[in-house]
């Protein structure tokens, strides 16, 4: 039997803004949403490759994400990605640093961001979440598969997890 992939990715934010008035009170209910869904294949809001981990780095420590024959999906089989469809960071709520993702500035980085060496970081527990719901990212063997995750700083480890949705074609 073959394997199949589907996944819904969903990110939501909604609160109320409230301004104390004299005789009451003025309220401004906020919502946004949105959901990437990707059917099983390599086409268009397709993926059939996913590769999830957590991973821990050491102080001042720096590893690069391999998405080009490097990678093992959950059932130990390597990986190779043709094409990233999303992509999610979570920094560990106990993190003393923060995670830094970030692409290679050597023309090597798979293009989540828009120059070579352009990244972010974020605290314990923030998180990072990127997605491409039609082509995708493309991934190319030497010259763009890497993803660089950074400690950001010299005293503690980091700790994080990884999701990353692509395709093989």
């Amino acid at each position: 039997m073959a394997k199949t992939l589907t996944s819904v990715i969903s990110i939501a934010v909604s609160g109320s803004h409230v301004n104390g008035l004299d005789l009451g009170n003025a309220a401004f209910p906020f919502a946004a949403s949105l959901s990437l869904v990707f059917a099983s294949g390599t086409g268009a809001s397709q993926a059939d490759l996913v590769f999830t981990d957590t991973r821990t780095l050491g102080a001042s420590a720096t590893e690069d994400l391999d998405l080009s024959g490097v990678l093992t999906d959950a059932y130990g089989a390597t990986i190779t990605f043709a094409k990233l469809k999303a992509c999610l960071f979570f920094a560990d709520a106990a993190n003393t640093n923060e995670v830094q993702v970030t692409r290679p500035a050597a023309a090597t980085g798979v293009t989540i961001f828009l120059a070579a060496g352009d990244g972010v970081g974020f605290p314990a527990g923030g998180f990072l979440a990127m997605g491409w719901p039609g082509t995708g990212r493309t991934v190319t063997n030497a010259t763009a598969d890497l993803i660089t995750i950074t400690n950001s700083a010299g005293s503690t480890g980091v700790t994080y997890k990884v999701v990353l949705i692509g395709t093989s074609a």
